[in-house]
């Protein structure tokens, strides 16, 4: 707990055994956190086993997706604040006192990876990434009048409970362009939101889709779409 807050952690995963007990134990050791909520998408190797063992709670999620194991997660979780993030290396467990610095102030807190001095070195933001990531959140901040945003495709990210309830019944995404719905959702229904900067790292294991640069244009082409479409048929 975090003054009179619960917090939650959702992690999405699907395959990734290599990292999982650490990255669980690593919010863990912050001393803040209440439950860490795993949400196995038909994972064929461990993760499930490893991620119980370090103290997590397991969730099987049977419909394959991002979008769907992020949206069971956000279901399960039970904390007054809740946060998404990954389990394969990339985040630092340790950022999440910048979040809890704005939560109180502000519904909806997202991460950015943009910020140069915070990208490690490895990490899988190269050029097309980084600027892709930035067009992309500047149509979204355009389109939809909202607050400065750099990254739609950062998964880092703080909401509270009592917002979360306001616009999870307007998901829709259940693949891997999930984010960018929920940063328009939430603007669209006015949470107030911030983007903040975090440290990026080099992945555990190969990314599903941006490890791949065509898979990542094709992520890209997609949130595009979503962005362009939600705003003219909400």
């Amino acid at each position: 707990m975090w003054k009179t807050f619960r917090i939650s952690v959702v992690f999405p995963a699907y395959n990734e055994e290599e990292y999982i007990s650490k990255a669980v134990a690593d919010f863990r050791e912050l001393g803040v956190v209440d439950e860490i909520v795993v949400v196995d998408n038909n994972s064929k190797d461990r993760t499930a086993a490893q991620a119980a063992a370090a103290g997590a709670r397991v969730i099987q999620e049977a419909q394959q997706g991002y979008g769907c194991a992020i949206r069971r997660g956000l279901k399960e979780a039970s904390g007054d604040l809740i946060v998404v993030c990954e389990p394969d290396g990339t985040f630092q467990a340790k950022d999440l006192w910048k979040f809890l610095a704005y939560c109180e102030e502000f519904d909806f807190v997202l991460g950015t990876r943009t910020s140069k001095a915070l990208i490690w070195n490895g990490a899988n933001m190269g050029y097309f990434l980084k600027w892709g990531n930035w067009a992309v959140g500047k149509l979204l901040e355009f389109l939809y009048n909202g607050p400065s945003l750099t990254d739609v495709g950062c998964t880092y990210r703080l909401i509270h409970r009592e917002a979360l309830l306001k616009i999870q019944d307007q998901f829709r995404v259940r693949a891997s362009h999930f984010s960018p719905e929920m940063m328009l959702v939430a603007i669209k229904n006015g949470l107030s939101t911030v983007e903040i900067p975090v440290h990026y790292r080099p992945r555990v294991g190969v990314s599903k889709i941006t490890g791949n640069k065509l898979r990542a244009f094709s992520l890209g082409l997609k949130m595009i779409a979503l962005i362009l479409g939600r705003r003219i048929a909400p």
